[in-house]
């Protein structure tokens, strides 16, 4: 394990035992890249490197555009997600394959709640990541499902894994509860463009078993 910071942002590299291993590149909330990572371990034999990204302007970086706040009172989102693509793959990116012995195989994106939908998002802005997994991914977000609707993806995924709890659509707030509608839409449009891809309803809301819904994403998108 090793730990730095690049452009603001902490970064902690756990690194596969042979050299072209994939690498998945993980947003975390708080810091909670280790325990994904030991429970990815946990269910695939698979080789990889997981570098976990933190330190995160959480509404304005892994947001695509602006939007008032879904709870009155909370922090509006400020939409960065562009800039702050710019600066994952213009400078985290490179350090964190500066400490890897060798190229990896491919390149991954991962991350959980607003993360989740970064991930998906970035998708249609860069043609780097060529598997990505979505764990409670906040697809509620005004306008991203049409925003999908009109766009292709920068290159196709061969992966693309998205997950849900069962509760979290069962709201009265008319905006989150569209979330499984709109999970489910996006991988059938991912499917229906050649990815491979999964659909997951695990049992609770948004807020539980976080670390092993991540990491069961992430041990699917990097199987055989």
């Amino acid at each position: 394990m090793e730990t730095w910071t690049v452009a603001g942002k902490n970064v902690t590299l756990f690194t596969a035992a042979r050299d072209n291993a994939p690498l998945v590149l993980l947003h975390t909330f708080e810091d909670e890249g280790e325990s994904v990572y030991r429970a990815v371990q946990a269910m695939t034999d698979a080789d990889y490197s997981i570098a976990a990204i933190g330190g995160l302007c959480w509404e304005d970086e892994m947001s695509p555009w602006e939007n008032p706040p879904v709870f009155k009172g909370d922090t509006p989102f400020t939409g960065g997600a562009d800039a702050y693509l710019s600066i994952l793959t213009d400078r985290i990116l490179p350090e964190i394959l500066s400490r890897l012995s060798a190229e990896p195989a491919y390149l991954a994106l991962a991350g959980y709640s607003l993360a989740g939908l970064f991930a998906v998002y970035a998708s249609y802005r860069t043609a780097l990541f060529s598997r990505v997994a979505s764990a409670s991914g906040s697809f509620w977000f005004p306008g991203f499902l049409e925003f999908a609707e009109k766009h292709e993806a920068a290159s196709k995924p061969e992966r693309v894994y998205f997950s849900l709890g069962d509760k979290e659509s069962k709201t009265r707030n008319q905006i989150l509860r569209t979330v499984e509608d709109h999970t489910r839409a996006l991988q059938e449009r991912f499917e229906s463009a050649g990815a491979k891809t999964v659909f997951e309803l695990n049992p609770g809301n948004h807020f539980q078993n976080a670390t092993e819904r991540m990491a069961k994403g992430i041990a699917w998108i990097i199987g055989a």
